[in-house]
């Protein structure tokens, strides 16, 4: 991993999100950094944990077949905007919206490395102190970043959410591709290589693939 020195920080287009291509996608969002400023809050981490959603054709997928419901409407959305839902009643997941309008291509973000406003997540998360246990992991990563379900639907280049590139620059040695976590129902689907972390850092979730 390099930081580019004097890099100047540039908020991610909406042409960024809008390829159709949602694996690499998944891949490039590793290394960029989660923003989130809530109520004058301001957090960040960088990205080190993702999985890539296929859409209609992804058995893994909420949009399987072109299904569509209120919930996963927003996944119909053009690309650059978050999907943020509600798992098992307690977790808030976020998502990216990828591709283009009608096309439901989604990136789950499972992990952040936190970099800024560490002490508002710690106070979100009710911890003590930094450790892995804060961000890794979707839920306790939108739990740390003040993530809810009302942001399903905001833009991605802020005010509330953004990703950012700082010029962290992560090489593709340093890529693992893993099968994603929790999809055993998606049958042989539950196989595809869609998950992808940073190899060694210690914010990578230990969910486990099949």
């Amino acid at each position: 991993m390099v930081l580019i020195p004097y890099f100047r920080v540039m908020i991610l287009p909406e042409s960024f999100y809008q390829r159709k291509d949602v694996v690499k996608i998944a891949k490039e969002l590793l290394g960029k950094v989660l923003v989130t400023n809530i109520n004058g809050i301001y957090t960040s981490g960088m990205i080190v944990e993702t999985e890539a959603y296929a859409g209609a054709v992804d058995k893994a997928s909420h949009a399987f077949g072109n299904r569509r419901t209120r919930r996963t409407d927003i996944m119909y959305s053009h690309g650059g905007v978050a999907y943020v839902y509600l798992c098992y009643g307690i977790h808030h997941l976020f998502n990216v919206v990828t591709n283009v309008q009608d096309v439901p291509h989604a990136v789950l973000v499972r992990a952040i490395e936190p970099l800024e406003g560490i002490e508002y997540m710690l106070e979100r998360r009710r911890k003590e102190k930094l450790s892995p246990i804060l961000t890794a992991g979707p839920g306790a990563m939108s739990q740390a970043l003040g993530l809810h379900t009302v942001h399903t639907g905001k833009p991605l280049q802020g005010p509330d959410v953004s990703i950012e590139d700082q010029g962290i620059k992560i090489n593709a040695k340093d890529i693992v591709s893993a099968t994603r976590v929790g999809v055993a129902y998606a049958a042989e689907d539950a196989m595809l290589p869609y998950r992808f972390y940073i190899k060694g850092n210690k914010y990578v979730s230990k969910g486990k693939g099949l």
